[in-house]
């Protein structure tokens, strides 16, 4: 079935593309007629290491024979190992794991709000976050949501929730006053346009919640595990969130999610305060702890800001020669190219014409995700269909 029609039993919560996908390897999907697509999409951000990577697929082999299953109310190996690997490689002391990004914020949130009445001692939590942000789809992750867009039909949302405009310096100034609990964000806005945070207005933001008290919690669902060419968003702004949030290229497209806390913060998660079923389980902890040896034990990150210091400066260059690009941004290899007219027209043609899969950040901006083991020559491929496309 090419595309889900009428009378599919599936809900239609999805703008499908009329495609099947049905195998994967490294930075290449076949669909059921067996056409091979060159992905730079990568399950939005989602297959770091391409698809079916060799180690984490091992690793799997292994585990599925073993054990595939069992409840948090015994001990799990693999989810032990994972957790001192997330944390020597963070500013983080604990770990609670979960099954997705949005379930990774809610446990953020409920981090906050536990952390606002036990050690704050205050009697109603709120939690500041930025305008064009995007944290799930839960009723409190929209909530969070800086976008109209997603909240609408869903009131009334879930309270304890301002908004400030991101990378807006007076904005800041109102922290004091709304005096908050916590603040969230993404280093890099996603689905919000690929847009990053001013260096320095991050600064000031890590150095008014350290000075006020605030949780600093950084979403780094997208932004993580090597996708901005370090294995978080955050270590580049020399900055030590209070929380930080995982998910997507933490189990290379096997469903996980994470935070990662400090030591006074996780402290309020005591015994009954969270849990969850799935989460953290053999099979999802045996992905994740093979997905982050691979991104720390090799060279994957290192090798992958060539890539995208390669992919930067072609896309800089072809912007001067376009009448179509208004600009280039994002980190690393989280892309985004503003257009002048509508992204999906151009999504459409580089997988219809060219089997090239990019995806749209808004109405007006192409999304850029390739593997962070992505070779030159596939780059190469890539920007000679950008040229076709956009001159």
């Amino acid at each position: 079935m090419a595309n889900q029609t009428l009378s599919s039993a599936v809900m239609g919560t999805y703008n499908r593309f009329p495609v099947t996908l049905v195998k994967g390897k490294g930075s290449y999907v076949w669909d059921e007629e067996d056409t091979k697509y060159l992905d730079y999409s990568s399950g939005i951000a989602t297959c770091n290491l391409g698809h079916v990577p060799n180690a984490v697929e091992e690793a799997m082999n292994q585990q599925l024979g073993d054990l595939w299953h069992c409840s948090n109310l015994f001990h799990i190996p693999s989810q032990e190992e994972l957790a001192k690997q997330l944390t020597d490689n963070s500013c983080g002391d604990q770990v609670f794991f979960c099954n997705s990004g949005a379930e990774a914020n809610e446990a953020a949130i409920k981090l906050a709000r536990k952390y606002g009445q036990d050690v704050q001692q205050k009697e109603q939590s709120q939690i500041i976050t930025f305008t064009n942000s995007f944290h799930g789809r839960t009723m409190a992750t929209l909530s969070a949501t800086g976008q109209e867009k997603i909240q609408q039909g869903f009131s009334p949302l879930t309270p304890g929730f301002d908004y400030l405009p991101f990378n807006d310096d007076e904005a800041l100034n109102q922290l004091e006053e709304l005096s908050p609990t916590a603040v969230m964000l993404e280093l890099v806005q996603g689905e919000g346009g690929v847009i990053p945070a001013n260096q320095q207005w991050v600064e000031r933001l890590a150095s008014i919640c350290q000075n006020q008290d605030i949780l600093l919690m950084v979403d780094e669902i997208q932004t993580g595990m090597g996708r901005t060419g370090t294995l978080f968003a955050y270590q580049q702004y020399g900055i030590e969130p209070d929380v930080i949030s995982l998910a997507k290229g933490l189990g290379s497209g096997f469903p996980i999610g994470a935070i990662i806390a400090k030591q006074d913060v996780a402290n309020v998660f005591s015994a009954g305060a969270h849990g969850s079923t799935f989460g953290g389980n053999p099979l999802a902890t045996t992905a994740g702890l093979a997905t982050v040896r691979e991104l720390t034990e090799t060279p994957v990150v290192t090798e992958s800001k060539k890539i995208a210091s390669y992919l930067w400066q072609e896309l800089e260059s072809l912007k001067e020669e376009s009448t179509i690009i208004q600009d280039v941004r994002g980190m690393g290899l989280l892309l985004g190219v503003e257009l002048n007219q509508p992204a999906i027209d151009i999504v459409h043609k580089a997988r219809n014409e060219h089997q090239l899969l990019i995806i749209v950040a808004g109405p007006n901006v192409l999304r850029i995700l390739p593997p962070l083991t992505t070779t030159f020559d596939e780059a190469k491929q890539f920007i000679s269909v950008m040229k076709q496309l956009l001159t």
